[in-house]
């Protein structure tokens, strides 16, 4: 059994890679970043029912750093690197931070860039000192494997939002998060950079078979 995290806006990136991990022969457990979600992966992983974990899609820290819906708790990514299993970590959709209708944003955020998913989400676009948080936040989890691990970013676009000419596309904020985990990362730890979005099945495909090889 495979893990994998996914969000709306990496749907793509999560098929195209469940479908190259299942054609390994593994089974992969999809798991939704709605903060529940993030958590009952975390739970499943502490359990010792996971094998390697595509974690693509960590934007439930954003909702950590911004106080969003989707919460999952500081120590989203870390169970992982406690159980000592193979895992790719992502900066995955960590370009928003969730609320639910646009009366529902917090007064502090009401100038920001927001996106109105539907009528019950709205999407608040992080910034670079947001970015920056979160960067560390992933470093930190990274940091404390004893499996192999490695870091992928997606220069493109951390999601489908985040693509050149589209609402949320800010290089500056996300490469405030990629230098953030640069910095803070372990030597050991592979960084590894790509140009394409993470939807782009060129980067989802790199992840799914940089999982395969440390399996």
């Amino acid at each position: 059994l495979l893990s994998a995290s996914m969000f709306g806006n990496t749907t793509t990136a999560v098929d195209n890679a469940r479908e190259i991990l299942e054609k390994s022969g593994y089974e992969v457990l999809v798991f939704h970043a709605t903060g529940s979600g993030g958590r009952t992966m975390e739970g499943l992983i502490s359990d010792g029912y996971i094998s390697g974990c595509l974690d693509i899609t960590t934007t439930e820290l954003a909702d950590t750093v911004c106080g969003g819906v989707f919460d999952a708790g500081p120590e989203r990514c870390l169970a992982a690197s406690r159980a000592g299993i193979p895992t790719v970590i992502v900066p995955g959709c960590v370009d928003m931070a969730n609320f639910g209708g646009i009366d529902s944003v917090p007064n502090k955020y009401r100038k920001r860039q927001l996106y109105e998913w539907n009528p019950d989400v709205t999407l608040l676009r992080t910034d670079v000192e947001e970015n920056q948080r979160i960067g560390e936040m992933i470093a930190a989890a990274a940091n404390e494997a004893t499996a192999p691990t490695v870091v992928v970013i997606p220069r493109g676009g951390v999601s489908m939002l985040d693509s050149q000419g589209e609402q949320f596309w800010d290089p500056e904020a996300d490469n405030a998060c990629f230098e953030s985990i640069r910095k803070s990362l372990r030597k050991d730890i592979p960084f590894l950079e790509d140009d394409h979005n993470i939807n782009d099945p060129e980067f989802s495909s790199r992840t799914a078979k940089l999982l395969l090889e440390m399996l």
